[in-house]
């Protein structure tokens, strides 16, 4: 997208809009009875801030702080179990805003342009979009997982079922409540509090009527992708670092496309499975040694591979194919052999004894 594209107010139909006749003051400040271009722009906002001017109207929305888009919870959530206060300080001090505060978004940055962190630009001429356009918002951001799975970019892997045959958008399952921090509980996590939407939701004849007996057989212990998800990416070791421009940026290892399942991390009354996918993240204990000597001494607190809804869903995979699928299968399951040395200690209650592994039928 050109500069100028990003800016442009191209359809002047916007004025004539709820927002486009409130005039570009109301929310941008500046002056707005000059024409002058310097003196016009003088204390203009390029980013309102929501408090001062969307709540202004949107009084059902003003729970922003508890969305994670907004607070960035996720990430100080997981930041907190693998350092001490000060080392949690000392990362905050630099790296932090260096590398991980530029995914966050704003109400604007939804309904109105594309986030910053993608370079920003108006994605409907200034107009305001109730529902975000997906591919220039959601996608553009959780592009590399998230996009190119749901939409079958990774070689040999099919699109998941629920875009490949309907084309179902995000927000079919990430509701409004869910972006906007509407919830009954602190949001500190995207796994805290019950799935806005759930499998079971849509698919509620597999617990009442279902004609496949694995169905009524695994239900209770086992999560749905378990057996209904395709190979998902995995990532590894990121490290962040600055060039010699004084310009962060990271790099990460080669990511892998596999399955494991293992045992539940998160198992609570909203996700009581015993056994769930699990996804390796990007993380070792060196991730942030470019600021500093063992910035995360409590690394073994949380364990790398973490449970996973990999957006890769299929009716039919190879672990539907029959009992023996699984039940013997070794290499399915998340075991010692699996893991990397420096993070075995992390991954304890993840891992599957090989005695637990399900015989072979």
């Amino acid at each position: 997208m050109e500069g100028w594209e990003k800016v442009i107010v191209s359809d002047k139909s916007f004025t004539q809009t709820v927002h486009g006749k409130m005039g570009c003051v109301t929310c941008h400040g500046g002056n707005g009875k000059v024409d002058d271009k310097e003196q016009a722009h003088t204390y203009i906002i390029r980013e309102p801030v929501a408090e001062d001017v969307c709540f202004q109207c949107h009084v059902d929305m003003t729970n922003e702080t508890n969305s994670l888009h907004s607070s960035l919870r996720g990430y100080t959530t997981v930041l907190q179990d693998r350092t001490s206060a000060e080392t949690l300080a000392h990362i905050e001090e630099e790296a932090f805003g260096n590398h991980c505060s530029s995914c966050h978004t704003s109400c604007g940055q939804c309904h109105v342009s594309r986030p910053t962190s993608l370079g920003g630009g108006l994605t409907a001429g200034h107009k305001f979009k109730k529902v975000p356009p997906m591919n220039l918002t959601c996608t553009g951001c959780h592009g590399s997982r998230v996009d190119m799975e749901y939409k079958g970019k990774n070689e040999g892997i099919p699109a998941d079922l629920h875009w490949n045959k309907i084309g179902m958008p995000c927000f079919n399952c990430h509701t409004a409540d869910e972006m906007h921090g509407n919830l009954d509980y602190e949001a500190n996590h995207r796994y805290d509090g019950s799935a806005s939407k759930s499998c079971l939701d849509c698919h509620n004849d597999v617990i009442e009527g279902s004609e496949i007996a694995q169905h009524q057989q695994h239900i209770s212990e086992f999560s749905c992708q378990v057996c209904h998800a395709a190979e998902y990416k995995n990532c590894y070791s990121c490290h962040t670092q600055k060039n010699d421009e004084d310009i962060p940026y990271f790099k990460i290892e080669p990511s892998i496309m596999d399955i494991k399942i293992g045992y539940n991390p998160i198992q609570s009354e909203e996700r009581p499975w015993k056994w769930v996918v699990l996804r390796h993240v990007p993380v070792d204990p060196d991730t942030f040694a470019y600021y500093g000597d063992n910035l995360l001494p409590n690394f073994d607190n949380r364990p790398t591979w973490t449970y996973a809804t990999p957006h890769t869903i299929q009716r039919n995979t190879a672990r539907t194919e029959s009992c023996d699928s699984c039940h013997g299968n070794t290499d399915l399951f998340l075991t010692e052999d699996d893991l990397l040395p420096y993070e075995i200690k992390a991954n304890k209650d993840v891992v599957v004894d090989k005695s637990d592994i399900p015989y072979n039928q």
